[in-house]
């Protein structure tokens, strides 16, 4: 099952990763989920959007730091805003 999910970044739990097994995604062309510098993501937001573990997917990319690909129905520019933007509301700076 790891596929579409094995990046090489650091493992993880069993139990942490549990959500996998329910990802969409994991029935989808891994392709569309890294689209081309410029390429569409609609593609890949749309099977995120049908997605039960969208949210499960998306904290793991964030937690993970994890720069490549849609995760979550989120590019990696979409994360790294949401992450600064957690991080200013937390008060834990810029």
């Amino acid at each position: 099952m790891l596929g579409i999910f094995d990046l090489g970044y650091g493992t993880a739990s069993g139990e942490e990763l549990a959500w996998q097994d329910f990802a969409l995604c994991a029935e989808t062309d891994p392709d569309i989920f890294f689209p081309e510098k410029g390429g569409s993501t609609t593609p890949a937001t749309s099977v995120c959007s049908q997605c039960l573990v969208q949210a499960e997917c998306l904290e793991y990319a964030i937690s993970h730091d994890i720069r490549h690909g849609i995760w979550g129905g989120m590019s990696d520019n979409d994360r790294r805003r949401l992450s600064r933007e957690r991080r200013r509301v937390s008060g834990m700076g810029a």
